[in-house]
């Protein structure tokens, strides 16, 4: 079967559940000991430039093919992970998504309600990086200066930035150099650098690789809150552990091309094709 495009088929609701579902509820009914949905987190929705629409897009350097015609949706409101063997092309896959690379051929369609708004689609969305790149001062002023960037101040700044620090249990070390920080405190000021900013969908580029248990297990509370909260986040990951704890749909790439896509849980139960068994298994591909 290999060479061949695997699509599940992602479940479907009605109309009228849609309305009745919160937009932020899953299938588990609680995550890291809170319900899921609750009044804490729920707000309006954030969602203005999803879907996003990838058509036929690929991406070269050098002649050589990095992307190879890649076909999918994001969804609103959903948790998609990217898996795949080390140089399949998942990062440039989020790079290219974010906007930071262009393809060389294809197009991607934001069809979101502000989707035909280039300012509009820059500012609704926010990555992170697996080595966050932060700012040579305190955590307060890193979390400051974004919302500054964007023409929040006074107290609507303050009061953002208070809540962020909490929600990323860093406020005892708001005024700490930012680059003095452990791996684990690095990624969550990352992480409330984008909360910070209610985006539409978050990218996640392996965002615990390098951090011990306790810091990931942070990191994943984090991006479920901002799950709760309505962002759409998009992350990649060679653990696969977390994969089945975070994620809702599953994209499987493989030397650039997309192998299988569709809901999590049907991918890791009944892979359909001979690289995805192989993955899932821990066995090398050429």
């Amino acid at each position: 079967m290999a060479g061949r495009i695997v699509r599940f088929p992602f479940p479907r609701s009605t109309q009228a559940e849609d309305a009745a579902r919160p937009a932020h509820a899953e299938r588990r009914g609680f995550r890291h000991g809170r319900k899921v949905g609750s009044p804490a987190l729920a707000g309006r929705d954030r969602n203005v430039i999803l879907p996003l629409r990838v058509e036929h897009v690929s991406y070269i350097v050098n002649g050589r093919k990095l992307l190879d015609d890649l076909t999918f949706v994001i969804r609103p409101r959903r948790r998609l992970v990217v898996l795949g063997y080390n140089g399949a092309g998942k990062s440039l896959l989020l790079r290219l998504c974010h906007g930071l690379i262009a393809p060389s051929s294809g197009r991607l369609i934001w069809e979101g309600p502000l989707g035909h708004d280039p300012q509009a689609v820059r500012q609704a969305q926010a990555m992170v990086f697996q080595k966050p790149v932060l700012l040579r001062r305190s955590v307060r002023d890193n979390l400051s200066f974004v919302l500054k960037n964007r023409g929040i101040k006074g107290a609507d700044l303050k009061i953002r930035v208070q809540r962020a620090l909490q929600r990323c249990r860093l406020d005892h070390l708001a005024d700490r150099p930012a680059r003095t920080l452990s791996g684990g405190e690095q990624q969550r000021l990352a992480l409330a650098r984008a909360w910070i900013l209610k985006p539409s969908v978050l990218f996640l580029d392996e965002p615990t690789s390098a951090l011990d248990p306790a810091s990931t297990w942070d990191v994943e509370r984090i991006i479920n809150d901002l799950h709760e909260a309505t962002t759409t986040v998009v992350f990649s990951t060679h653990d696969l552990a977390q994969a089945k704890r975070l994620a809702d749909d599953v994209l499987f790439i493989h030397h650039g091309r997309i192998i299988e896509q569709g809901p999590a849980e049907t991918f890791f139960c009944c892979p359909q094709t001979d690289e995805a068994r192989a993955f899932l298994a821990g066995e090398l591909l050429p």
